[in-house]
């Protein structure tokens, strides 16, 4: 059983989650150092930081996260170099500072398997918001953290992925339709917003019903 908290945090309102399974527990993109967060994990036995792309607003609290817990971080090989690159991260433009340095322990690429207690959490690439940008997949739950890939009734900017738009937008539609084929219905827990259902967004969000939806761009 995997069970799912969420804390929405910075002034993005960013969805971090902490899941737990059998004792372990892990955090989806911790937005900023949070007192409240890291009360919550305190004496926690925290193994992973799972980043589902490089923005500033999904990593800005890794730092202390990691200072705190001993937590390994993942990231996805084509956005590592946003931990180490505030200018990629948008973290300087936005703060007017220097990004922290972060140290991911683990690339991931797509098809990797994550193990959490008794939980496997599977990475699915879903490039188009970053170049590294992927879901976190449960298949025994039922559940998706979609990250800035898939939000309800919506997906995520393509004009940030530091390619064209309009490659950028194609590479998120072609993502989009690959969570469309799954197999059945999930609990989607976007990093924006409120929770949904891959099945309403089947049904319902214009990204993933028309394959032109980015042709704006």
């Amino acid at each position: 059983m995997l069970n799912v908290t969420k804390f929405i945090l910075g002034e993005i309102e960013t969805n971090t989650y902490v899941l737990e399974s059998n004792g372990e527990y892990a955090v989806v993109d911790p937005a900023v150092k949070s007192r409240e967060l890291e009360n919550f994990l305190e004496g926690k036995n925290v193994r992973w930081i799972l980043l589902t792309h490089g923005h500033f607003d999904h990593i800005s609290g890794v730092k202390s996260l990691v200072e705190k817990t001993g937590a390994k971080v993942t990231v996805h090989s084509l956005d590592d170099e946003m931990l180490h690159d505030g200018n990629k991260s948008l973290y300087t433009s936005h703060f007017g500072t220097a990004q922290p340095e972060i140290t991911a322990s683990v690339l991931t690429e797509d098809g990797d398997e994550i193990n959490l207690g008794n939980t496997v959490l599977r990475v699915m690439y879903t490039p188009g918001h970053t170049m590294g940008s992927v879901c976190f997949v449960c298949d025994e739950n039922r559940i998706i953290f979609s990250g800035d890939t898939l939000f309800r009734l919506s997906a995520g900017r393509t004009d940030l992925a530091g390619i064209s738009p309009i490659k950028a937008g194609r590479l998120e539609l072609e993502s989009l339709q690959k969570l469309a084929e799954l197999k059945g219905d999930y609990t989607v827990y976007p990093g924006h917003g409120e929770s949904t259902t891959l099945q309403f967004e089947r049904e319902n969000n214009r990204y993933m019903r028309n394959r032109n939806a980015f042709n704006s761009y």
